[in-house]
């Protein structure tokens, strides 16, 4: 990190924080316009000083929610998948293909993967669908869907996100109004759209139930979201959380002082560089764009940061990836070293490391102890489906222990050799990966298949297409 100091003669201070990958120096230069009447001009000096990057303190009660959400990512994924389907099934072969959506690696199976959680997912069989590839063979496909339990809960998330239509409309709206065009790429927004509380099929959804707000445009760089009629109502920034510093007596503080998370110690020129930025006055994001102020000044790093914490306000769990951030840095107008910047400001958010991509948390979001101080209702249902899972595994751990002792000679969970055990599973990153579900004709998602995968052989069915499953791929029809 470099902060660089400029003084001049007429005792005029300026400050900022820049980016530097250099060790540490103390470098002096002088600078003149002329030399000529030297002596009758003020002289600048340029005081650079540079130290190491930032570190990052880390916070296990935040960091605890990207674990979280870690442990059930293949259950989201796959659950996501089902319900694309009219009929929220799969055949396993059909399923084999989507190894790189439910980011299965090989050796790994994924027959192994769905016994993990017998009270999320069930397995049966079906007819093989009478095709030119099998029209002379008869049997059985082995087929996935969604246990009672947890289509049930399912629907319950549903039904509550077609309840909060109106909100989440709100929501997207403001959303596009950070945007200097008012629009926003569908491609762009559906890697938020699991953050934001979004359905899957929120593209014709919303826009079918609120023609008067939204459109689908199309652009050079594919179809994008266009906002149609906008509340000027809702472009208010969200307040300053109260702080509350514990004092006996309420009167005003001797010294500036920080808010920060507890645990959190900073360096005295950070403290001071932060302590000057908080007092710069509040910019609203909504009513102005990057142009308005110089590119390296604290007035735009101000808004930035007010872009940041509007985005992040929105998610359900006030908290996203920063690659997904800076997909929107052109359109926010948002920096180009954005994780720079938000690693540069602790007060108001939080990097966690956990997963394969860091994530960014919105601070004022949680308290203390790390609890989310507004929790949505669509968390609950996701506790109740972690609740499902940790009863899963209670009896898989239970079968185990029987089969060891000899009480159970056969289990339809048998499938050890291709199985890891939990502990030694790590799923990595977390994002939700509503960007890559196929592409079907009665879906509204979409999937790139790539059938590099051989695993169909190894299972009940024999059919390697299964053309009633999937839509044409001819590129002409849009899936929205």
């Amino acid at each position: 990190m470099l902060l660089s100091v400029s003084c001049r003669s007429d005792n005029f201070l300026s400050s900022s924080f820049l980016q530097s990958s250099n060790p540490s120096f103390i470098s002096l230069k002088r600078t003149k316009k002329s030399f000529q009447n030297i002596y009758n001009k003020p002289q600048s000096l340029s005081l650079s000083i540079s130290c190491s990057s930032l570190k990052i303190v880390r916070s296990p009660s935040l960091d605890k929610h990207v674990v979280k959400q870690n442990k059930i990512r293949f259950v989201q994924k796959l659950k996501t998948l089902l319900l694309s389907k009219p009929k929220h099934f799969l055949p396993i072969h059909i399923l084999a293909k989507c190894r790189a959506y439910l980011c299965i690696h090989k050796p790994r199976s994924i027959l192994s993967m769905i016994y993990r959680y017998p009270t999320i997912f069930e397995l049966f069989t079906i007819p093989m669908p009478p095709t030119p590839f099998n029209a002379t063979k008869s049997g059985y496909q082995l087929c996935v869907r969604l246990t009672p339990a947890a289509k049930s809960l399912a629907m319950q998330e549903l039904n509550l996100k077609s309840a909060m239509s109106g909100f989440l409309a709100n929501k997207l709206q403001k959303l596009l109004m950070l945007s200097s065009h008012r629009r926003l790429l569908l491609s762009k927004i559906v890697h938020l759209g699991p953050h934001l509380g979004l359905s899957p099929n929120f593209r014709s959804r919303l826009c079918n139930d609120h023609p008067d707000k939204f459109k689908i445009v199309g652009t050079s760089y594919g179809m994008a979201l266009e906002l149609v009629h906008w509340d000027p109502e809702l472009a208010v920034p969200l307040k300053s959380p109260p702080v509350n510093r514990g004092l006996i007596v309420d009167r005003p503080l001797k010294f500036k002082q920080l808010n920060l998370r507890k645990g959190l110690n900073l360096k005295r020129r950070h403290r001071d560089f932060l302590m000057k930025f908080n007092e710069l006055p509040d910019i609203c994001p909504y009513n102005t764009s990057l142009d308005d102020f110089p590119k390296s000044s604290l007035e735009a790093e101000k808004r930035a940061c007010g872009v940041v914490r509007e985005v992040l306000g929105m998610m359900v769990e006030k908290r996203t990836l920063i690659d997904h951030l800076t997909h929107f840095r052109k359109e926010f107008g948002l920096p180009n070293k954005l994780r720079a910047m938000i690693v540069r400001h602790p007060e108001l958010f939080y990097v966690s490391l956990k997963g394969m991509r860091d994530s960014v948390f919105l601070v004022e979001g949680f308290d203390d102890k790390g609890v989310l101080l507004e929790k949505d209702e669509s968390l609950v249902i996701r506790d109740q489906l972690m609740a499902l899972v940790a009863e899963g595994k209670r009896i898989r751990r239970e079968k185990r222990k029987a089969r060891i002792n000899g009480t159970i000679l056969d289990d339809c969970d048998n499938n050890d050799n291709d199985e890891v055990e939990d502990g030694d599973y790590d799923d990595g990153d977390y994002d939700d990966g509503f960007e890559n579900l196929f592409d079907s004709e009665d879906s509204d998602l979409e999937y790139d298949f790539h059938d590099d995968d051989n695993e169909s052989s190894m299972l009940y069915a024999n059919g390697g297409n299964a053309v009633f499953w999937t839509g044409d791929d001819n590129g002409d029809s849009e899936p929205w």
